[in-house]
């Protein structure tokens, strides 16, 4: 390849990884209302949730059945996976959420649906027919 052919090519890698960054501070501003551990009902905070001086995490031993996950920054961790936020998109009254997601035994890329509600709350819904989701509190910001 040419010493031009070369600097094209660089040209275009450095294009790319630009638009990964802007795709990724993107989805950082559209998620800022959702940032902190989330819970749904059932379950006290303080059973699912520890606190410490470098944030929230779940507390030990893990409940990998309890209904809750955390937002930091673009990363999305359930009690069994962890989650890179790709993309935040408006779908009508909803967020969705594209999420490339990891757990011991298999990854994959996962849709998700949310919207922010009144209370403070926020609802998750499965799919964007799904009308009544799921609601879960805020534990911590």
């Amino acid at each position: 390849m040419s010493d031009a052919g070369w600097m094209r090519a660089a040209r275009i890698g450095v294009s790319f990884a630009a638009l990964a960054g802007a795709q990724g501070a993107m989805a950082q501003e559209g998620l800022a209302a959702y940032q902190g551990a989330w819970l749904a009902g059932g379950t006290g905070c303080a059973e699912v949730y520890a606190s410490s001086g470098k944030g929230t995490s779940f507390k030990k031993p893990i409940d990998i059945f309890a209904p809750a996950f955390i937002i930091s920054g673009n990363r999305l961790r359930t009690p069994q996976a962890s989650c890179r936020i790709r993309s935040v998109r408006p779908s009508g009254d909803r967020q969705r959420l594209v999420l490339d997601c990891a757990n011991a035994v298999a990854g994959n890329e996962v849709r998700v649906f949310i919207s922010s509600q009144p209370d403070g709350s926020l609802k998750r819904y499965f799919n964007e027919q799904d009308t009544a989701g799921s609601s879960y509190q805020r534990c911590s910001s």
